[in-house]
């Protein structure tokens, strides 16, 4: 992988791992996608509760497994729970659903090769697909009609070297790009991504449909995560206007509807 010429500016994010994180993917079985196997964690039908999609009905189809291991975490259960479905299981579930907006959610989706099919026959059958994904992996496989939720690991994630720069040069109109945010560190941390790469200026030009901003909420210590004491979203409230930061801030819709801890929603 190049050298990112941003990299003095990053300096707990030496992307040192970023390869590795890429390599774990593949490309797409050349056999029938329909027959192809995922690790299926869960299927579900509920309201957006993040992006510029916020608020909207959507079918979520979680995956299994993820190799990050952020201290915000909510879905540790993700990380080895599920069992295997066929990709044409997955498609007949989610139309049985009828909701024509889908997310692919983890864990990390992409780290099962097989997602790509999945996301292609997704939009075969005419359904918006949205992606959230962890930032450590390549998206560039991914269909061109999906809709890419890049998650950029700030350095309170304990995943801040994971992040694979080169999937900002890939990233579309529709695309968005996400900051979870800890502390102060973690704020002026994604403040400095968003100058060195001009994402504000992307946006603007209509090359980058959002950036959004969120407060991590508090999770306590798991098996495999740290945890993390969370961030008031007052405060970041607070500092974004007193910056006038040209973002989106976005809290998880979810958890304000539901118990922070619901499954399936």
């Amino acid at each position: 992988m190049a050298t990112n010429p941003l990299q003095h500016l990053m300096p707990s994010c030496n992307g040192a791992k970023a390869a590795a994180a890429g390599a774990v993917l593949g490309r797409p079985a050349a056999d029938d996608p329909r027959a192809g196997t995922l690790r299926l964690n869960e299927i579900f039908h509920s309201i957006q509760g993040e992006s510029t999609w916020a608020g909207e009905p959507c079918t979520f189809v979680r995956l299994t497994g993820c190799p990050l291991r952020c201290t915000y975490c909510d879905t540790e259960y993700a990380f080895r729970e599920g069992a295997t479905a066929t990709v044409g299981d997955i498609l007949d579930r989610v139309a049985a659903i009828g909701c024509p907006l889908v997310e692919l959610t983890g864990g990390e989706p992409l780290a099962q090769r097989r997602a790509f099919d999945l996301v292609r026959l997704l939009c075969d059958a005419g359904n918006t697909v949205l992606i959230e994904t962890s930032g450590a992996v390549d998206i560039a496989p991914c269909d061109p009609r999906s809709i890419r939720i890049l998650d950029l690991k700030a350095p309170g994630s304990g995943e801040c070297d994971r992040n694979l720069w080169s999937n900002l040069a890939d990233l579309r109109a529709r695309d968005e790009v996400k900051f979870v945010v800890t502390d102060r560190a973690d704020y002026d941390w994604a403040r400095a991504q968003i100058a060195a790469h001009g994402l504000d200026r992307r946006v603007r030009e209509g090359a980058l449909r959002a950036i959004l901003v969120g407060a991590a909420w508090e999770q306590p210590r798991g098996t495999e995560v740290a945890g993390t004491p969370g961030l008031s979203p007052r405060e970041l409230a607070a500092w974004i206007l007193a910056d006038r930061l040209p973002v989106r801030m976005q809290v998880q819709m979810h958890k304000v509807i539901w118990d922070p801890r619901t499954r399936g929603v």
